[in-house]
């Protein structure tokens, strides 16, 4: 009988090399936005260059303006700045308002962005509410639920669209944090 591998905890998930990651985003299982919706994560990019340009630590929230009825339903989200105080400490807000929006949808049903079939994407340029020429607009993530049983953590990985190029940039963990307020 073969034993069960050790589950890795969030902290333990942002230290993994990059192909342990690998392995887990095409493992995991597709996050049920109704799960999602109304609280805010914390969030770690594994990538150390997040850390120097000062957005290695986020929070992101996740909304919709009607309730979701079905566990693939599209929702909205955005992002929070959080002061870099390292690894294991609070994830304090700067109070800084919300910036770069997105939507929220199976990637199966993105025409270009399905690379993982069994993730939801979030899609920067998608939302009206980033302006126009804002660098968030190129940002796609990918997030797969890590566990199938735990709806509290998440393995996501970031790109740069550019036209229907997509440039891999880090991967990022998240963690159910606090309700949206």
């Amino acid at each position: 009988m073969k034993s069960k591998e050790k589950r890795l905890s969030y902290i333990e998930l942002a230290l993994s090399p990059n192909d342990r990651l690998e392995e887990i985003m095409k493992s995991g299982t597709i996050p049920d936005t109704r799960d999602l919706c109304g609280w805010e994560f914390r969030g770690y990019n594994t990538l150390d260059l997040t850390g120097i340009l000062g957005f290695r630590k986020f929070k992101k929230g996740f909304f919709s303006e009607i309730e979701p009825k079905s566990p693939t339903d599209r929702i909205k989200g955005y992002n929070l700045k959080v002061i870099q105080n390292g690894i294991i400490d609070d994830w304090i807000d700067t109070g800084a308002p919300r910036y770069a929006f997105y939507e929220v949808y199976p990637a199966k049903d993105d025409p270009i962005d399905n690379k993982y079939q069994n993730a939801i994407l979030i899609n920067y340029g998608l939302s009206d509410k980033n302006p126009k020429y804002d660098p968030s607009r190129v940002l796609r993530d990918y997030l797969v639920q890590v566990y199938p049983d735990n709806k509290d953590l998440f393995l996501g990985k970031a790109y740069v669209a550019i036209g229907k190029a997509r440039i891999f940039v880090s991967y990022f963990v998240l963690e159910r944090n606090n309700r949206n307020t």
